[in-house]
């Protein structure tokens, strides 16, 4: 088992056994009739992008889409080997949805299946279709384990509503349209044939994915 693979079990870990000593909190929030809209921030701080999600909460039940957008992948978030071939990757969507089950009113988990857009451009190069190396999509079906803190919880005013929701999710590749999850192709800075891999869509294009998002909840009418 790999390192990082492990830390994020350990986590998940961490986050279940506070979830059982927290039990005794009050249990209105099983009722929950609510709207969060959300922003991530790693999107616009490291990949110069933009991030949206939207969740509904039903009594214990989310439902949630979100949707990711001009993500760009420069040579010093990409893989060794695509930056020895001076590559970069655009994606210019992350998007999918979510079904998940909250085990107190601030942690869920959800089952997530996602698409996502790869196009891979020499450094420095136009992004346009005309110099594009290759492209390809992919699907992945994971889970993702969310908190929801409100610092303003206390507050009876608009402020009470912000909220504050880190994220971990692992979500692996499990069918990509790139014929044999491998590209090969005459790199003209290399002057060699090089190769482009079919990656995951998270953080160095591992399977695992880590944020933080901000945004506000709606209380909608609770219900009986």
């Amino acid at each position: 088992m790999t390192t990082i693979t492990q830390r994020f079990l350990q986590t998940c870990l961490l986050f279940i056994l506070i979830t059982v000593t927290g039990s005794l909190q009050a249990q209105d929030w099983k009722k929950d009739r609510k709207v969060n809209i959300l922003f991530g921030l790693s999107q616009p701080l490291l990949l110069h992008g933009f991030n949206m999600e939207v969740n509904y909460m039903y009594n214990r039940f989310i439902f949630d889409y979100s949707h990711g957008t001009s993500l760009d992948f420069d040579e010093n978030a990409v893989t060794q080997d695509l930056k020895d071939q001076g590559v970069v990757v655009h994606m210019p969507y992350s998007t999918g949805f979510g079904i998940g089950y909250r085990f107190t009113s601030w942690l869920n988990m959800r089952v997530e299946p996602k698409w996502h857009r790869f196009e891979f451009y020499y450094n420095n190069d136009e992004q346009t279709a005309a110099n594009e190396i290759t492209s390809y999509n992919t699907f992945t079906l994971g889970l993702g384990l969310y908190g929801a803190f409100y610092p303003f919880k206390s507050k009876e005013s608009f402020f009470k509503g912000f909220l504050i929701a880190p994220s971990i999710r692992y979500w692996p590749t499990v069918a990509s349209s790139l014929a044999g999850d491998s590209y090969t192709y005459l790199n003209k800075n290399t002057h060699q044939a090089e190769e482009i891999k079919t990656l995951d869509p998270g953080m160095g294009f591992t399977p695992f994915v880590f944020n933080i998002s901000l945004g506000y909840t709606f209380d909608l009418k609770r219900g009986k």
